[in-house]
């Protein structure tokens, strides 16, 4: 396993120092640079919601081959982690957005749910869920609460790969005459444009506590990862699908992912 409970620190000699400047350099100007993005992705470390294994890639839905991977989901078991982590949200969506021109929080289904609630209390907002598909009896609701038109809208999830799946969330809102200028999530990978690009195309910015780049220099400064783990991480967010290929994964499968 590349990822362990802080490695011990060892000597090296000065020109090993000298290129682990180098790469720590590299990390920090890739990385949101923020104290909020250091912290948070400290504690996922910390509570081992990241997890490195180049030696057995992970395989995703979408095909792609990966060394790395987060499970954002074990936040809400870590009360001081994730009272941390949801304090840093939202200090940053007040920054970034403003929570003044925020009237309702809406998770999308079903990781998104339980840090919209968080920030919804937080921040004394209405809180609503948005389902991918409507349920199949009743009221064939996609929405659940209340949700009047012409209300702004922070659509909320854990995590973004390459953002396909919060068109889905979106395309929802907007035809319930809501307004959907602002996505969050607690991390994004940061290493597939399209994440990005495709929500920009619906009017939809998306910000993030935390990305890979974020990770890797934390794994890196706390010794979460052994050198295996931060080469072949490194090497993966560089070139994810170059990496991927090399590693049994293949051409992803579909045009939506997280």
């Amino acid at each position: 396993m590349a990822t362990k409970k802080k490695a011990k620190s060892t000597e090296t000699a000065p020109a090993a120092k000298a290129a682990k400047k180098l790469t720590e350099k590299a990390n920090s100007d890739r990385a949101s640079g923020t104290p909020e993005a250091r912290d948070t992705a400290r504690l996922l470390l910390e509570i081992e919601a990241i997890h490195c294994r180049p030696e057995n890639p992970y395989i995703f839905t979408s095909g792609r081959a990966s060394p790395v991977y987060i499970d954002c989901r074990k936040i809400i078991s870590f009360p001081e982690a994730r009272a941390k982590i949801m304090a840093h949200a939202h200090k940053m969506i007040e920054k970034t957005i403003g929570w003044n021109k925020i009237d309702v929080v809406a998770g999308g289904e079903t990781a998104g749910i339980p840090f919209a609630a968080f920030l919804a209390a937080l921040s004394k907002k209405p809180m609503i869920y948005v389902r991918k598909q409507p349920k199949g009896f009743g009221r064939m609701a996609q929405i659940e609460g209340e949700l009047k038109p012409g209300k702004r809208v922070l659509l909320v999830e854990d995590l973004a790969t390459d953002g396909g799946s919060k068109l889905v969330f979106i395309e929802a809102l907007k035809k319930a005459e809501a307004k959907v200028t602002d996505c969050f999530v607690v991390f994004h990978y940061g290493i597939f444009p399209q994440s990005i690009e495709m929500l920009a195309a619906a009017g939809v910015k998306l910000h993030a506590l935390a990305t890979w780049w974020d990770a890797l220099e934390a794994a890196e400064k706390h010794k979460y990862f052994d050198e295996m783990g931060l080469t072949e991480t490194r090497a993966f967010l560089e070139a994810p699908e170059k990496w991927s290929a090399s590693h049994g994964g293949r051409a992803p499968s579909r045009a939506l992912g997280r």
